[in-house]
């Protein structure tokens, strides 16, 4: 897809490539058919990332493939810009999910899925898988500062959708 900033688009639905930080994390956040129906509500429309702490726009709603994310994370006096672009979305009745991609501009590069599943013990699990290494001087600079912000991000995100 144009304008993404790495080559292994996708790669979040299988092997994540190497020479990238990779995090799986995963959390159950409800049980049953009317949790899984809110979590996919608020999973696609932006509401996981604006409930973490960041001012989202996107330029579709519910988000598809196509779709958008333009993020902003105000750190004290700083703003961090964060242009992303969906590149995987699917729906079905016990799963959906989401891909975004790294567009020009954002801290780093490489792709965040995330997922719902209903499970057959009708329990609700919110997984994310992501690879990213660092895009700008500031994020290579910040090094593991940078990832402990990047880890304690991943951990808003998956309380955002508990029931």
């Amino acid at each position: 897809m144009t304008n993404l900033t790495y080559e292994e688009v996708g790669a979040t639905g299988g092997d994540l490539p190497s020479g990238y930080h990779h995090a799986r994390v995963q959390r159950v956040v409800g049980q049953g058919r009317a949790d899984f129906d809110r979590a996919r509500r608020l999973l696609f429309s932006g509401e996981v990332q604006r409930r973490a702490g960041a001012e989202v726009r996107m330029s579709q709603t519910p988000l598809r493939a196509g779709t958008r994310v333009d993020m902003r994370l105000r750190l004290g006096p700083l703003v961090l810009r964060i242009p992303c672009l969906v590149v995987w979305a699917e729906w079905t009745d016990t799963f959906c999910g989401f891909a975004y991609g790294t567009l020009p501009g954002h801290p780093e590069r490489g792709e965040e899925r995330f997922e719902l599943r209903l499970e057959p013990s009708r329990q609700v699990v919110f997984s994310i898988i992501a690879f990213s290494r660092p895009a700008r001087c500031h994020t290579r600079l910040g090094g593991p500062l940078a990832r402990q912000f990047q880890a304690h991000m991943t951990r808003r995100y998956l309380s955002a959708l508990a029931a």
